[in-house]
């Protein structure tokens, strides 16, 4: 079954484009022009979004965060907007990567294939294991979901896909390099400081659940691994 794509961008010629391109390349494709059409395309559960940041009404960043409410998969900022703000930005707020406009179509597309690869490997590794448990933090591996205390933490899919490579480790160090190859695959054109902004991200949402407890500790000049709790 191909892999189910949906795009948004109020501009009609790369919206065309994109379409034309990603079909082509097996994918099944829809489309949409603004946060409303973008919400009712869910429906077909996508396996990626490609967002552009600047849409009319709501934003693609505010539009971010509206689907992360109803799914987990990919999402890939398209933006005209090319600061390192912007980037962070995007990426503190649910984003997986952040491609600048203008951009080449084939580095597009190897990073969309990489994002799809990369979900599809950590589906695979994970199909066999079961429950890690870290004091209140309970990991389903398999069910991809996270629990403090019994309460649903949300991460998003990087998020989740990030704590996972940490928590099957317990104690062991990995730099901010070893976790974006882990996680975002040593396919992805990117940049390891996205796991920094990811880990204030998860750190933040653990935090809420479990003020009293730190699951994620920082090694100065190393990187970052994950605390041993009693289970």
């Amino acid at each position: 079954m191909p892999y189910k794509l949906l795009i948004v961008d109020d501009e009609a010629d790369i919206l065309s484009l994109l379409e034309q391109a990603l079909r082509k390349e097996g994918y099944d494709v829809y489309t949409a022009e603004n946060g409303e059409q973008a919400m009712a395309q869910l429906v077909h559960r996508p396996d990626l979004i490609l967002l552009d940041v600047m849409l009319p009404g709501v934003s693609g960043l505010e539009l971010c965060q509206m689907i992360r409410e109803e799914a987990s998969c990919p999402i890939l900022f398209v933006s005209a907007r090319q600061t390192e703000a912007d980037r962070i930005r995007g990426l503190s707020i649910g984003g997986d990567d952040y491609i600048t406009k203008p951009f080449s179509l084939l580095e597009l597309k190897a990073r969309v294939a990489a994002h799809l690869r990369r979900d599809q490997r950590t589906a695979a590794q994970t199909e066999q294991r079961t429950v890690l448990r870290y004091g209140f933090l309970q990991l389903d591996l398999k069910g991809r979901e996270v629990q403090i205390r019994r309460s649903p933490v949300a991460l998003t899919s990087r998020e989740f896909d990030l704590l996972a490579a940490l928590a099957l480790h317990p104690g062991q160090v990995f730099s901010k390099e070893q976790l974006y190859d882990r996680v975002w695959g040593l396919e992805a054109a990117g940049d390891a400081a996205t796991v920094t902004e990811h880990i204030k991200n998860i750190r933040a949402k653990l935090a809420a659940a479990d003020p009293d407890t730190s699951y994620i500790a920082t090694v100065w000049g190393v990187g970052y691994k994950w605390e041993r709790h009693p289970s």
